[in-house]
């Protein structure tokens, strides 16, 4: 009889477990995050406790993207949503605006200790912008805010604080993620500072200007954009523009994005003796996951490096 009761109690106690990891699985937070960079930083701060949902998984761009059904499922079940903000991730503005009153919308382009680079400002040549103004640009910024290091570590504090609000329990766990990441930010920032110093003063023209806070923070030297937004196809003038800067500043390398076609680069450099190379802010060819963000920059530094290195 008493193996009977010790037998009827642990299976009780392996019921009441079970009980307890699905109610714990059903009140798990519901995280989506909407690019990769974000996702990436967010799945860091949240390693051990739960996995956020990517929403603009592969190549697809931002600034063109359509929401699926299932992403559109994914958003109504959000606790906390992180993005950038409205000028860059325009699709989303108006699911969020529906969404506002049972999830915490979290846009950490207004996170404190992001530094804002204004859109069309600076010395680079044919950057006055003929085509009209800068598209994914809030209020004249320019809104590609994770392509410094220290602008991700500011991400990274918004991301524990607004975490740590919507799931007290895991608070502790969140703090010690970021703590970890900041250091691994510091990190990366050496790296990148080694790895780019010795390209300063090399010019060099990209498809669309969407890289100032690498250029601000590494000392590089972009000599002109292609086009204000990738999705439209500049005109004659600009490209006229553009292959004159390209001949002014010999600049060395045209950089097309895997997002778009490279039809404008192979354009641009049509008789001279510039390479093209392939920028990827967005680390579309990358798994999703902590490492994405650290993958995605080293990898733009990487390209920069082989493009802009003298060529034998």
């Amino acid at each position: 009889m008493r193996i009977v009761h010790l037998f009827l109690r642990i299976s009780l106690a392996f019921a009441m477990c079970a009980v307890i990891n699905v109610a714990a699985r059903a009140d798990a937070l519901h995280v989506v995050a909407s690019i990769q960079p974000v996702h990436s930083l967010v799945a860091g701060v949240m390693d051990g406790v739960g996995e956020p949902t990517l929403l603009i998984q592969g190549g697809a761009s931002p600034h063109t993207y359509a929401l699926k059904p299932s992403e559109a499922a994914a958003l109504q079940q959000a606790d906390v949503v992180f993005w950038i903000g409205e000028a860059l991730e325009t699709f989303l503005a108006k699911p969020l605006r529906s969404l506002s009153r049972r999830a915490a919308i979290v846009t950490l382009a207004d996170a404190d200790g992001v530094d804002l680079v204004e859109a069309g400002s600076g010395d680079h040549a044919a950057h006055d912008h003929a085509d009209g103004g800068h598209d994914h640009a809030d209020g004249g910024h320019d809104m590609h805010i994770w392509l410094d290091p220290t602008n991700a570590e500011a991400m990274v504090r918004r991301i524990v604080d607004a975490l740590s609000l919507a799931d007290p329990a895991a608070a502790p766990q969140f703090r010690a993620n970021g703590a970890a990441l900041q250091r691994r930010l510091a990190g990366l920032d050496a790296a990148l500072f080694k790895a780019l110093t010795p390209l300063q003063g090399r010019p060099y023209i990209v498809l669309h200007d969407a890289y100032r806070y690498l250029e601000r923070r590494y000392g590089l030297t972009q000599a002109g954009a292609i086009t204000v937004s990738p999705e439209r196809r500049p005109s004659a003038r600009k490209l006229t523009e553009i292959r004159a800067a390209l001949a002014d500043t010999r600049a060395s390398c045209v950089f097309a994005e895997p997002q778009f076609e490279p039809a404008l680069a192979h354009t641009v450099i049509e008789g001279s003796d510039a390479r093209i190379g392939v920028l990827d802010p967005l680390g579309s060819a990358l798994p999703p996951g902590p490492d994405a963000y650290f993958g995605l920059m080293h990898n733009l530094a990487a390209a920069l490096a082989d493009c802009l290195a003298p060529h034998r």
